[in-house]
């Protein structure tokens, strides 16, 4: 967000929602992530502490780090933002999800997607951001370059980190699922 360069796509999404409701962006992440678990039922993915947990804290660490990170002109420190934060991301994924404690409701419709078709993480993931992207733009959320980073970005990041912070062996073949890419 800070970047100013365009912010992630369920970003994209949330300021759309936050445009019509008036509610904090982080408030509106909360109340999004349950309404994605909804979106796990075909997928029969299962909620764990995990999934509680992301879904109420990522949406309450936002609303506090938009306080807390400066504003600034200077793009050298914009793009280290969007980096810094693209990485970021990436590894919080694999670090929780590889715990096993259940996949946050968002990286649960990465997974979902992964395992009902055979597709890897990588573009599991890129054709969700793509997806409430674009939803978000019809809502009145914005974009830029920094949108496409993430988008693009995130996926392939994702499923290395997956592979770095390793899960159980089934749990691995069933993440990663490049057998079927090539």
């Amino acid at each position: 967000m800070r970047s100013d360069l365009g912010v992630p796509p369920w970003d994209v999404f949330h300021q759309g929602i936050s445009e019509h409701t008036g509610w904090k962006l982080g408030t509106v992440l909360i109340v999004v992530s349950f309404f994605v678990l909804i979106l796990w039922i075909p997928f029969r993915l299962r909620p764990g502490l995990g999934t509680l947990l992301n879904a109420v804290e990522i949406g309450l660490v936002e609303n506090v780090m938009q306080d807390v990170i400066p504003e600034t002109d200077l793009l050298a420190v914009r793009a280290l933002y969007l980096v810094t934060g693209l990485v970021i991301i990436a590894a919080g994924s694999g670090l929780y999800i590889g715990a096993e404690l259940g996949s946050g409701p968002r990286d649960g419709l990465m997974l979902g997607i992964n395992k009902r078709f055979g597709v890897s993480v990588r573009l599991a993931r890129t054709i969700v951001e793509i997806t409430v992207m674009v939803i978000g733009v019809f809502l009145g959320g914005s974009i830029g370059l920094g949108t496409f980073v993430f988008a693009f970005g995130i996926g392939p990041l994702v499923q290395v980190t997956l592979r770095l912070f390793k899960m159980s062996s089934p749990k691995i073949d069933a993440a990663v699922g490049e057998a079927l890419e090539q």
